[in-house]
C-alpha cells in the first residue's frame, strides 16, 4: 500500500465514523507514525508503507475512531505559537485560553508600575500542561512564575514543557491556592467551570478522555471559581490582577463574587463575541502606588 492509498483509505474510515476533519486527521496520524512532516506525505506519495509503519498507523486510527483525542495520540498541541507536550493527565490547550495570556500582556503593557527591573510575580492556578504560565514566562522573561496544580502527574507534564521550551518557573503541587502566601501581581487560571450535570452534553473526546478534575466543578461550575476569588483577594498585591477563563453565560454569576475591594474590567471577548476572560483588579491602597 502506498502512502497515497493509505491516506485515502484512512480518511474514508474516519469519515464513516464521523471523525471531524478526516483527511487532515489521517495526514497528522500518518506523519506522526512515520516521524515525518506532512509535506513528506505528498512529495513521497508513491512510497510503500512499511509493515511496522502500517501497524503503528492502524493502531493510531483505531484509537482516534474509538474517541481518543488526536492531541493525546500524537502527544502535542500548539498554543500561542509554541508546541506543548500533552497526555491524558492534562487538559488539551484550547485557542480560547490564549485570551488569558493576551489579557495579562495587555494589562502589563498598559501599567508602567508593573515594569520594574525585578519583573512581575505570577501564579498559574490549575496549570495543567503549563500553557498559560509558561507562555507568560517566555513573553515576560523577567517575571517570577509559579505553576500550581493539584495533580502531580500534570505538574510532571508542565515540567517537561518548561524544559523543552527553556522556560523558567517554579512548580507547586497544591489544591487551589492553599499552600502559598504571595503576594502576587497576577493570579491567572483556566479553572474547572463545567457543571457535572452538563457532562452528557460534552463531546465524547472531552467526556471520556480528558481529566475530569480540569473540567468539572460543583455548584453549577462555580465552586472552584469561588475559592479562586476568595484566595486571590488574600494573595494579590494592592493593584494586582485576577485573570481567569470562564464558560458561556457565566459572566454575571462570576461578577457577583467580587466585593468592594475589587475593580472589575470589561471581560475579554473571544472570536465569537462571548465573554471569555474575567479581569479584576484589587484596588490600590489610598496614597500608595501599587507594588
Amino acid at each position: 500500500m502506498t502512502l497515497r492509498e493509505a491516506l485515502l483509505d484512512a480518511a474514508r474510515r474516519l469519515e464513516i465514523h464521523r471523525v471531524s476533519n478526516p483527511r487532515l486527521t489521517a495526514e497528522v496520524l500518518l506523519a506522526h507514525c512515520m516521524s515525518v512532516d506532512r509535506t513528506y506525505l505528498y512529495t513521497h506519495d508513491d512510497r510503500i508503507l512499511q509493515d511496522e509503519e502500517r501497524r503503528r498507523f492502524e493502531h493510531a486510527l483505531r484509537q482516534r475512531i474509538s474517541g481518543v483525542p488526536l492531541q493525546y495520540i500524537v502527544g502535542r498541541q500548539e498554543f500561542y505559537g509554541r508546541e506543548f507536550v500533552v497526555n491524558p493527565s492534562v487538559l488539551i490547550p484550547r485557542p480560547e485560553t490564549e485570551f488569558v495570556v493576551e489579557s495579562v500582556l495587555e494589562v502589563h503593557r498598559e501599567l508602567p508600575e508593573l515594569h520594574s527591573a525585578h519583573g512581575v510575580s505570577i501564579i498559574d492556578v490549575g496549570a495543567g500542561s503549563g500553557c498559560i504560565g509558561l507562555t507568560l514566562a517566555l513573553e515576560l522573561p523577567t517575571a517570577a512564575v509559579i505553576l500550581a496544580d493539584v495533580s502531580i502527574e500534570a505538574l510532571r507534564v508542565a515540567q517537561t514543557n518548561a524544559r523543552n521550551l527553556s522556560a523558567r518557573a517554579l512548580f507547586v503541587c497544591m489544591d487551589a491556592l492553599d499552600a502559598v502566601t504571595g503576594p502576587f501581581d497576577f493570579v491567572v487560571s483556566n479553572p474547572p467551570y463545567v457543571s457535572p450535570r452538563d457532562a452528557a452534553g460534552l463531546q465524547r473526546e472531552v467526556r471520556e478522555y480528558e481529566p475530569p478534575v480540569a473540567f468539572f466543578a460543583p455548584e453549577e461550575g462555580m465552586a472552584f471559581i469561588r475559592r479562586l476569588v476568595e484566595s486571590a483577594e488574600r494573595l494579590l498585591k494592592p493593584g494586582g490582577f485576577l485573570v481567569m477563563e470562564i464558560g458561556f453565560g457565566m459572566e454575571e454569576r462570576v461578577g457577583s463574587l467580587f466585593g468592594p475591594r475589587w475593580e472589575r474590567r470589561p471581560a475579554k471577548l473571544d472570536l465569537q463575541g462571548i465573554p471569555r476572560v474575567v479581569i479584576a483588579r484589587m484596588k490600590p491602597r489610598v496614597g500608595h502606588p501599587p507594588a
